[in-house]
């Protein structure tokens, strides 16, 4: 299965928020999305990404008061990305082997979309109940 599957099952909506913005606004975002990632963009562009572990981590580490704190200062700016024809267990694998939950995806430049570690659990759920129904298929039909 390949990640452009899973895209085709998700809104095409890309919840995003400005590098200048504040992190009150951006959790406020997050919450009332009930979403755990933005996109950074400036001028249209991706610059960063934002998750809610992101704003965790940096609350630890910078005393909880991150009220007045610019999105810019705890975003990460270079994030693990996929291709939409990338397979899902690659992403699967790379979401555990980098510890993220939320991978953006790109076709070329252009980002088509967030999935999230839910996204792909659901994803590989779906193809082992497949793959389950066909092996019993076959040993139902099994030659004597």
């Amino acid at each position: 299965m390949l990640i452009r599957e899973i895209l085709t099952l998700k809104s095409d909506t890309i919840y995003s928020i400005e590098p200048t913005d504040s992190v009150e606004s951006a959790v406020a975002k997050l919450v009332s999305l009930g979403v755990g990632s933005l996109v950074v963009l400036k001028n249209g562009e991706m610059v960063g990404l934002l998750t809610e572990r992101d704003v965790m981590q940096s609350m630890v580490k910078q005393g909880c008061d991150l009220k007045n704190a610019q999105v810019s200062t705890l975003m990460v700016t270079e994030p693990v990305v996929a291709g939409a024809d990338d397979s899902v267990d690659y992403a699967r694998d790379v979401m555990t082997k980098s510890h993220i939950s939320h991978l953006p995806i790109f076709e070329k430049d252009k980002l088509l979309g967030i999935i999230s570690f839910h996204d792909v659990a659901r994803a590989c759920l779906k193809e082992a109940k497949f793959e389950n129904s066909l092996l019993k298929r076959y040993i139902k039909h099994w030659p004597e």
